[in-house]
């Protein structure tokens, strides 16, 4: 489908005129606002909380009433609901892969998530972590969503997207929460959150503890299967189940006074490894990890006449442990018996990150509001350790050669381990204006400057003209450039053939360009139309070198573009009744093949209905069509098959007491739904999503 963009906007315009031309029918907006939350105002746009119609971005807000009423378990099914948002998953402990607009790679370091305001990128590979296993939803208030790049604000990694989890406060919470969860694939979760106050402190507690054994999907052929057939053995465990296992414990304080607020959080995580470390099937092995995170910060809206302040001060620290047993990259009698206990590699790193900020906005202007700031990060991979029982000797023209070392040994600070221990300081300034140009015009324009201690600086605008064009109708044309720094495996990786880093990578980079229409066509009918499109250069690569039997090495190669459209509306049909739904529609072409850039789907369709159907009780039902999946340039295999899902629940409040009961039906009809799995195809049959689920959740408060 090639999009052409005048049809594209009279096609918009035609839906949108469709829809309002239903009669509108008065709503309770108050009950509303009780049963699904308020959505009106974000703050990721511009580091301060705005009306999200006016807001100098392509945003979504996603409130605690709206993860209740679709009866989301995990983070992945609620980001699944944003338009131009699709959920992947990798084949490296089933991690998820947000892909924003068509931009999809294994470890999705072109995302940026904060937390409470706070990236938690993890330098090693630039991720959330290898072990993430996903984040409790009972203490989130709020996510806030922005497609396409944030760099001006938020510096590296806001590159296609930018996620923000804002946990609940003590006047959230208000009082004590406990609950628990059972349900398919021995999945068990309790919780306890209170929100009280300790004298003049306003102080939150959220502690969880959770296992799951993970779904059963059936890998059919793994790594190991080619390897049996150029060797004539069977040692391959494939056909069989997917390793998504997780033990989880989340802590969380949040501690307020006046003008200063202490949060601490501590996760503890082992995951399964889910199709190994080296796409071969390893039932046994989890992979353990623990991360600290600490902030301090100061915020005075009154500080001195127009002036508004703020401050942070924050450390965080990631330790992923080494598996026990030890990870099984292949099974017992690989390479044609050279290994009868399996090849085994045990790689371990640990990481801390320290920052500082400082913020402020001026409002002494008459028709501006300026905010500038500055700060400084030091992020130190202090702790890199492997032991394994082999090694790789590269031979030109036939390949990596694994050769067995006398048992499993420690080779943590020789030439043979993965990667050595680094550091990396960064130090940036930036600025933005929103100018008052005129009247129902505003325009915002902001420039970061960052600067690395290891690959340099860039600089990074953005520019939002918007116009009230009518009492209910708003317009905003957008631009953004943003960045991705190169992580530590594509710098500093050795001894792998597979990813040999380059210390002299240059960022990524990506401009974008956006045409958004906001138009609330009746009090109880919103509609949103957003137009966009892309262009990413120095692209991070593993690149086959020039005899490709030696391996590949990261560079800066090639460059992608992509366009497509992001549609969505929300119905409050009746007082009981709102509808909501979205179709997504993108194409992004590798420039130098002139090919589908593949893995993303071109289309997505999302609908989801929450219905009071009888006082304290609530229906609702979501349906995901995900479509025409291409596979990546070179990828012979045909398309990845479409699917689509239906999720079911209920929702009984104070069933008995204050206790309020809920049941959630996922995939409902145990749909076949596959995420692609990467060239050169060690999995060649894709890695699958969940069947049928049940889960069902008691919650009491007092």
């Amino acid at each position: 489908m090639k999009l052409n963009w005048s049809s594209c906007v009279l096609c918009g315009a035609a839906l949108l005129s469709a829809i309002g031309s239903v009669k509108a029918q008065q709503s309770d907006e108050e009950e509303l606002a009780l049963s699904y939350g308020d959505k009106a105002s974000v703050s990721i746009a511009t580091g301060s909380q705005q009306s999200l119609s006016r807001a100098p971005a392509v945003a979504s807000v996603i409130t605690a009433q709206d993860i209740q009423a679709m009866g989301a378990i995990d983070l992945n099914q609620v980001l699944e609901s944003v338009p131009g948002l699709h959920v992947s998953m990798s084949s490296l402990t089933s991690s998820p892969i947000f892909s924003f607009r068509g931009i999809s790679t294994i470890y999705n370091p072109q995302v940026l998530m904060l937390v409470n305001g706070l990236p938690i990128t993890n330098v090693f590979v630039g991720n959330r972590s290898l072990a993430w296993g996903g984040m409790p939803l009972e203490n989130v208030a709020r996510i806030e969503v922005i497609r396409g790049p944030g760099s001006a604000l938020y510096g590296a990694d806001a590159f296609s997207g930018v996620i923000n989890v804002i946990t609940k406060t003590a006047k959230e919470i208000k009082g004590t929460e406990f609950g628990s969860r059972i349900g398919s694939f021995k999945t068990r979760d309790a919780w306890l959150q209170h929100g009280g106050n300790l004298g003049p402190v306003e102080a939150a507690l959220f502690l969880r503890v959770g296992h799951t054994d993970g779904h059963d999907g059936i890998i059919r052929q793994d790594a190991q299967s080619a390897l049996d057939r150029i060797f004539g053995t069977r040692a391959s465990l494939a056909p069989g189940p997917i390793n998504a296992s997780r033990n989880a414990l989340d802590v969380r304080t949040d501690l307020s006074l006046d003008a200063w607020r202490f949060r601490l959080g501590y996760q503890k995580r082992e995951v399964g490894i889910g199709t190994g470390l080296a796409e071969s099937l390893a039932p046994e092995d989890k992979m353990p990890e623990s991360r600290l995170y600490l902030d301090l910060n100061y915020q005075n809206n009154n500080w001195m006449p127009n002036w508004d302040i703020s401050g942070v001060l924050g450390f965080y620290d990631i330790k992923e442990k080494a598996g026990n047993p030890p990870f099984t990259l292949f099974p017992r009698g690989a390479f044609g018996g050279v290994f009868p206990n399996g090849v085994i590699g045990n790689p371990a790193h640990s990481e801390r990150h320290a920052h500082m900020s400082f913020s402020a906005f001026y409002t002494g202007f008459e028709k501006h509001r300026i905010r500038a700031g500055a700060g400084l990060r030091a992020e130190d991979l202090y702790s890199a350790t492997e032991t394994k029982n082999y090694n790789i000797v590269t031979v030109p023209g036939v390949g990596p050669v694994f050769t067995p070392l006398p048992g499993l040994i420690d080779v943590t600070g020789t030439p043979l381990v993965y990667m050595q221990p680094h550091k990396r300081n960064l130090a940036y300034v930036f600025a933005q204006d929103e100018w008052s140009l005129a009247k129902d015009w505003t325009l915002t324009a902001g420039v970061r400057h960052d600067r690395y201690s290891d690959f340099g600086s860039t600089t990074n605008p953005r520019l939002a003209l918007v116009w009230d064009a009518a009492y209910n109708v708003v317009v905003k044309a957008l631009h953004g450039r943003a960045f991705r720094a190169p992580s530590f495996t594509e710098l500093y990786s050795i001894n792998n053939p597979v990813t040999i880093g380059n210390p002299r990578l240059r960022p990524e980079t990506i401009a974008t360009n956006e045409l958004a229409l906001s138009w609330q066509a009746a009090s109880n009918l919103q509609t949103n139309l957003s137009l966009f499109n892309y262009r990413m250069r120095e692209i991070i690569r593993f690149v086959p070198n020039a005899d490709p039997t030696t391996g590949s090495t990261a560079q800066n190669s090639g460059s992608q573009s992509g366009h497509g459209f992001e549609f969505e509306s929300t119905w409050d049909a009746t007082r009981t009744l709102r509808l909501t739904g979205s179709w997504s529609y993108q194409r992004s072409t590798d420039d130098v093949s002139g090919q589908d850039a593949g893995l993303a789907p071109h289309k997505r369709v999302f609908v989801r209905a929450d219905w009071r159907f009888a006082p304290l009780w609530q229906f609702g039902t979501t349906v995901n069509h995900v479509a025409d999946r291409k596979r990546q340039p070179g990828d012979p295999r045909p398309p990845i098959a479409d699917y689509t899902t239906v999720d079911l629940t209920l929702k009984r409040e104070k069933i008995a007491g204050n206790w309020d009961f809920r049941a959630t039906v996922l995939n409902l009809f145990n749909r076949d739904a596959r995420e692609p799995s990467l060239a050169p195809g060690n999995i060649p049959f894709d890695l699958p999503l969940p069947g049928r689920a049940l889960y069902v959740q008691l919650q009491h408060t007092f």
